[in-house]
């Protein structure tokens, strides 16, 4: 039995999927699970409803975005799986983390939750992927509406990925033993810049995609996210913007027995959720 938790976020939902696709028991742990097949509810912040969760479970897929950085609900998570004989953990976490930028850490949260769970006793996987394609997604009116996407990297080259591939490594991780005691920074096949991206997505769609750039700290501001999560997202994204993530991995190709998914054929995959919005 494997536990997924985010099973409704953009990683987590491909795991639950490629589960279900292969016969894999499992549950989907959610704060209102009714609408999840196989869910169960559970809360970060509710270590009884945790220790549910976990019950007869061998291996868990953990993701958490709480509202500020923190490592709170990874290392609750490890301690109820601990408690309850799981047996490993795979944990999603974020290229760079750990790297000194500027006086300061890349991703501090996550490496505290990844130094948890390597002392933990249990067996474990960390998957670091950078940008996901489907990013572009929560643009979709905005491209509709043939208002410029904000641009909050400038020239910066990352290797975008797919989340089928990073959700596709995860799946492989849980099942197999030979992924234990392994970080992945599993990225794309190529380096683009944000306008890069635009260009592909603009030719898939056969319509405009421009860009404008703009500042990072005033769009998360707008965005209403809370200063505390700002301050710590910036150093990430500032590391980013430095050449920090201009590097390409061949972990996905050498795991799944294919090359990476470019940006696109992510694109051209989902160019019906773009047009629906027209």
């Amino acid at each position: 039995m494997i536990l997924v938790t985010g099973a409704t976020g953009t990683i987590g939902g491909h795991v639950a999927a490629l589960l279900t696709d292969r016969g894999v028991p499992f549950r989907a742990m959610s704060r209102n699970p009714a609408d999840l097949p196989n869910g169960v509810r559970a809360d970060f912040t509710d270590p009884a409803s945790l220790a549910t969760a976990v019950t007869g479970v061998d291996a868990v897929f953990l993701v958490t975005v709480p509202p500020v950085p923190s490592a709170e609900h990874d290392i609750a998570l490890v301690d109820a799986a601990r408690g309850a004989g799981v047996r490993k953990i795979v944990k999603l976490s974020a290229i760079g983390s750990g790297e000194p930028f500027d006086g300061a850490t890349v991703g501090t949260w996550h490496v505290a939750a990844e130094e948890a769970i390597a002392a933990s006793g249990l067996a474990w996987t960390v998957i670091r992927p950078p940008s996901f394609a489907s990013n572009f997604l929560q643009y979709r009116t905005m491209i509709d509406a043939g208002d410029p996407l904000p641009n909050l990297f400038g020239d910066a080259r990352q290797p975008i990925v797919d989340p089928r591939d990073v959700a596709e490594v995860a799946v492989a991780a849980l099942l197999d033993r030979a992924h234990d005691g392994r970080r992945y920074d599993v990225t794309g096949p190529e380096l683009l810049t944000f306008a890069d991206q635009a260009t592909i997505l603009e030719r898939v769609l056969d319509r405009p995609v421009k860009t404008v750039e703009t500042d990072l700290h005033t769009q998360l501001t707008a965005m209403g996210m809370p200063p505390e999560a700002i301050a710590q997202v910036t150093i990430g994204a500032n590391w980013a913007n430095a050449g920090g993530v201009e590097y390409v991995t061949e972990h996905i190709s050498r795991i799944l027995g294919r090359p990476a998914r470019t940006f696109e054929q992510w694109a051209t995959a989902h160019h019906a959720m773009f047009d629906a919005m027209r």
